[in-house]
């Protein structure tokens, strides 16, 4: 699972992880407790280094930059300042931080507004009873949408972390385990328990792991299996439980294997062990061809 990387198209990015903590923290986007805020991103940032996700460098960047502003909530202001301009610039370390949260909420919010005037447009032209189950398959798939209403992937993270902290209450010691499970074989299992149990909670999923290796393995499982759009997440509401529900009736390993490559009907972890064990049977057959030969 080391040299597995994971690039995640569900969430923006840095400053959709800032917007995520503030409106968690129901906070004014305007007064932000940089203090309280850097040291929450900060735990964020270490997970995501931990799980090796793709493009992990953009947060340590605006994690810099928090810890910047930070620092410079803590000198003494500027009592006074020769223009109106200067006083805005020297005034307050957070402004610049605010100016870009705001301009990316607004283009968030005006992507999010031509979605719903798109998906209202259609509804306008009737369509054939031949494309029902289609338009249906369309719907099940826009419910996987992330906003800042909706169950997001950091709430994810975050749930994550505390079953983490649960889980491995206690173990004090440093022992290095290298876990080589292939994260499709971590895919197959999630899902086919979401298939076969109603009502798989995310805390579930996770049972019998017991170690950092696996329940990492696992986490990344399940936001490659969202990605994938071969499950969803649900919450009734806040703090509440979260439930891993499928999206496919197709057997967990065929699903998978086709999300990989619709050419395949197995798990590429499956097949490279196949083509390992038919090259080392190739290879015994050829040393015993030239023994006989000799």
């Amino acid at each position: 699972m080391s040299d597995y990387k994971i690039q995640m198209d569900i969430y923006s990015g840095p400053l959709d992880l800032l917007l995520y903590l503030i409106r968690r923290n129901e906070v004014d986007i305007h007064d932000i407790p940089v203090a309280m805020i850097t040291e929450q991103y900060l735990e964020y940032v270490e997970m995501i280094e931990e799980l090796n996700i793709d493009n992990a460098s953009e947060f340590l960047v605006m994690a810099a930059a928090l810890t910047e502003v930070k620092s410079a909530m803590l000198l003494p202001r500027h009592e006074a300042a020769e223009s109106d301009e200067e006083e805005e610039d020297l005034g307050d370390p957070r402004l610049e931080l605010v100016r870009q949260l705001l301009e990316y909420k607004k283009y968030k919010d005006a992507s999010n507004s031509l979605a719903e005037k798109a998906d209202e447009q259609v509804l306008k032209f009737p369509r054939s009873l031949a494309n029902l189950k289609h338009l249906i398959d369309e719907e099940k798939q826009e419910e996987q949408e992330y906003d800042l209403e909706g169950v997001q992937i950091w709430d994810l993270f975050d749930a994550f972390n505390n079953l983490m902290k649960a889980t491995l209450a206690g173990e004090y010691k440093h022992e290095v385990i290298q876990d080589n499970t292939p994260i499709d074989l971590y895919e197959t299992d999630i899902l086919d328990r979401a298939q076969s149990e109603k009502g798989l909670t995310f805390r579930r999923a996770f049972a019998g792991c017991k170690t950092k290796g696996e329940m990492g393995g696992m986490f990344l499982a399940l936001l490659e299996l969202m990605r994938q759009k071969l499950v969803r997440i649900e919450q009734e509401s806040t703090f509440a439980e979260i439930y891993i529900v499928p999206l496919t009736e197709e057997p967990a390993a065929q699903a998978v294997a086709h999300a990989i490559s619709s050419e395949v009907d197995e798990l590429p972890s499956v097949l490279n062990v196949d083509q390992k064990h038919k090259k080392a049977e190739e290879k015994a057959k050829a040393e015993h061809q030239t023994q006989e030969n000799e």
